[in-house]
Formats: C-alpha cells, structure tokens, sequence
C-alpha cells in the first residue's frame, strides 16, 4: 500500500469547535496533515483519503506540547466557512 501524506496550514480568526476534540480551540493558526493511500487497482493515480488531524498546541505560555487530534475534514471545512463569515462556533 503506497500512502502519501500531505499537510496544510489553517487559520482561524476566531476560537472554534470541531467533533472529536473535547474542548473549544483558540483563534490561530493550525496544522492540518491528511493521509491518502493510492488505490493500485486502477490504471491511473488515485488517491482515497484514510485519516485526517489536526496539531493542537498545548496550554500555557511555557509548554510545548502538542495533541493530534483525528477529525472529519468536513466538520473543518464548516468551522473554517462560520470563522471566516464572522459566527462562533
């Protein structure tokens, strides 16, 4: 199985919610990686999405933690359009 991964940064101007993740995220910018694994059957690339994160940073000024957190691309793809229209949420 042949597996790329790509990663992209999001930003957020505004604190955001996303399922999977227990508490509310602060306004910022955020990694996003996506893992693709190439579907060989066929006589051309393609790829299928198999897991989407996100890179949270930690709490407090003096950590540099950081938690991965698996989540549905669509639910970030929402939470991104409410953030840039203005809403919470």
């Amino acid at each position: 199985m042949t597996v790329r991964t790509r990663d992209k940064m999001w930003a957020f101007r505004n604190p955001f919610s996303l399922k999977g993740v227990d508490h509310a995220l602060p306004a910022g910018n955020y990694r996003v990686t996506t893992d693709e694994e190439l579907i060989e059957s066929l006589s051309f690339p393609v790829y299928r999405r198999i897991a989407t994160m996100i890179f949270v940073p930690g709490e407090g000024q003096r950590t540099s933690s950081v938690e991965m957190f698996t989540i549905d691309p669509a639910d970030l793809q929402a939470s991104h359009e409410k953030d840039s229209a203005g809403t919470h949420g």
